[in-house]
């Protein structure tokens, strides 16, 4: 991979989904780290953290939509809470199951996920993501 980001977050509520998405990651070179989130809320008290301190923010989060306690699209309505700044930073992608269309249009209309991917990530998709919004 030509570019690597300094951090790519995944949030996915399924460990064995974070477990083989970390891998392709790790695979393909393409972050020094990574950080796998299985609780959304959890997630963003992280991003909440990071906005004042010397921790490095993620550059992309993976983001499912159908988890328990809080949802993929009740992480973007709190996201978009979160300072201008620090959005302006992080690439989000929803990456999941769903192949609902309405899914898919309601994360765009949205104007915070940058796109809207299927399960599961393979090395292509993640040349794709990076090469796009890099």
């Amino acid at each position: 991979m030509k570019i690597k980001l300094k951090c790519i977050m995944l949030i996915d509520d399924n460990a064995d989904d974070n477990f083989y998405h970390e891998r392709v990651i790790k695979k393909c070179n393409a972050a020094d780290k990574v950080i796998a989130m299985q609780d959304a809320s959890v997630a963003l008290e992280f991003l909440k953290s990071v906005k004042n301190s010397s921790v490095d923010h993620p550059d992309l989060i993976f983001l499912d939509i159908n988890m328990p306690g809080m949802n993929g699209w009740e992480f973007l309505e709190e996201y978009r809470k979160l300072p201008k700044e620090l959005q302006s930073q992080v690439i989000v992608i929803m990456l999941t199951t769903s192949d609902n269309p309405d899914d898919k249009a309601k994360a765009l209309d949205l104007n915070i996920a940058a796109d809207f991917k299927a399960k599961p990530l393979s090395k292509e998709m993640l040349e794709e993501i990076v090469n796009s919004h890099f």
